[in-house]
């Protein structure tokens, strides 16, 4: 058993305001897919907003007020490949185009967290911008190259005690 977990996050620049008619489709699917996602195989943990639903009130980039982000924690790879492409999220994923600019650069990034951790904003977008700047790597990688989870650190040896025997003179 692995000592680490699978951290994720996408960014997607949105066609308008959430609340206007253009997102009105993908805002009223947040709810079913995020419930989706909470009772996946091998779902851990997502980033949510002060709002507790989903993460569309956070801004990683305090001048693009259109860049939603979405961050979460899986058990493995295999977990977040299962719930991306072979569940019910593929058929919202399957219209992001109707809601999402295309991006140029890199807009995702997957990486290997303690047992335990729960990355901020600020660590996803990190890793997103590692993507951008070196490509996968072991350090942030995506679907298309991935890396395996780092060996777990060894456990601490216990330390036999000395023992000094007083001897008798």
């Amino acid at each position: 058993m692995t000592t680490f977990h699978l951290a994720q996050v996408n960014v997607g620049r949105i066609v308008g305001p959430l609340d206007g008619p253009e997102l009105a489709g993908f805002v009223a699917e947040l709810p079913t897919i995020n419930a989706l996602a909470d009772r996946s195989p091998g779902f851990v943990w997502r980033l949510v907003d002060e709002g507790g639903a989903d993460s569309t009130g956070l801004r990683p980039d305090g001048q693009d007020d259109l860049l939603l982000i979405n961050c979460s924690v899986w058990e493995s790879v295999e977990a977040l490949r299962d719930f991306t492409y072979h569940s019910d999220h593929l058929r919202v994923l399957s219209r992001r185009r109707e809601w999402f600019r295309r991006m140029k650069e890199a807009h995702q990034a997957l990486w290997w967290v303690p047992q335990g951790h729960r990355p901020t904003a600020a660590e996803a977008m990190e890793k997103v911008a590692l993507v951008r700047e070196q490509g996968p790597g072991p350090l942030a990688f995506t679907f298309r190259e991935t890396f395996p989870a780092p060996a777990a650190a060894p456990a601490p040896v216990a330390r036999a005690e000395t023992v000094t025997e007083a001897v008798a003179p």
